[in-house]
């Protein structure tokens, strides 16, 4: 009876040992889950950031007087409304979390804002237009620091989590300089002339774009992305202090500047998605199961 007593202990701390075995494994791949998820979602909202800063630099060519770009416009707004359902679908699973980063409300307001944008653009400025779409911009990419800050981030030792706030956070901020700077630009070339007031704003963005840079290290995974990235911003900077800020007068049409401007923004883009693609890696090698199991 003794042996049979000692038996059934045996097996029941073995089934408890089994049952919590599985449950720990569920909840890391709960979490892994999740983390793909919210890797997924950063990608939406830079793939949403970068049509968005292109649909305003256009804008901006468009409103000054060139009609050449009506049709890229309408590419654009007709890729952002294939995206938004995407990010509307995240929304609603991350409303469930105690403190939501973004939730299905805010994108359905950030929707609506969009299709009054696009309804209302013929009647704007090229001022008025670079700030509704700057001001949609930096929504964006508020949530993306958040994302990246409360559910990325957690995930990794101290030492790596730079790499985080490099991709989703400082990268990011260089293309909306560089984005705002295209926008500017673009109505800059298709007027041929420069206020006062514009010039300076160029100035500051330019250099804004250039000291980010310099804040930003190259990881081996990254740095054959990186090289070509700072090489094209410095190009870019080169054609605007020399071509369009000088007294000689604007020397760059705005298919040239946008061409050139899009090249440097696209080639920062290639290195935020070499950056964002080796975090599941860093995430998977480097913290332990336990860890991600927590923060699911």
């Amino acid at each position: 009876m003794e042996y049979l007593m000692t038996g059934m202990a045996l097996l029941a701390a073995l089934i408890v040992a089994a049952g919590a075995v599985r449950w720990r494994q569920r909840r890391t791949e709960t979490a892994a889950e999740t983390r793909q998820t919210t890797l997924a979602a950063c990608r939406n909202l830079l793939a949403l950031i970068a049509r968005l800063q292109q649909h305003r630099g256009l804008s901006s060519a468009w409103l000054g007087g060139d009609a050449s770009f009506r049709s890229r416009l309408d590419e654009i707004e007709r890729s952002i409304e294939q995206d938004l359902p995407r990010l509307a679908a995240f929304g609603q699973r991350e409303s469930a979390a105690s403190h939501p980063c973004l939730t299905r409300n805010d994108i359905a307001l950030f929707a609506h804002h969009w299709a009054q944008l696009c309804q209302r653009l013929g009647q704007l400025s090229i001022e008025q237009s670079v700030a509704q779409h700057t001001m949609m911009i930096e929504q964006l990419l508020k949530w993306l620091c958040a994302l990246g800050e409360a559910r990325i981030e957690p995930l990794l030792p101290d030492a790596l989590r730079a790499r985080v706030r490099d991709g989703l956070v400082r990268l990011p901020a260089v293309t909306e300089c560089l984005g705002q700077a295209r926008a500017l630009g673009m109505g800059v070339a298709a007027r041929r002339a420069c206020s006062a007031v514009v010039r300076v704003r160029l100035m500051f963005l330019i250099t804004r774009a250039e000291a980010l840079l310099d804040q930003i290290g190259d990881s081996a995974a990254t740095s054959r992305h990186s090289a070509p990235a700072r090489a094209a911003v410095q190009q870019m900077a080169r054609v605007v202090r020399t071509q369009m800020l000088q007294a000689s007068g604007i020397t760059v049409s705005p298919q040239d500047y946008f061409a050139m401007s899009s090249h440097a923004i696209d080639a920062v883009f290639g290195w935020i998605d070499a950056t964002v693609q080796e975090l599941p890696r860093v995430t998977d090698h480097l913290v332990p199961a336990h860890a991600i199991a927590a923060q699911a």
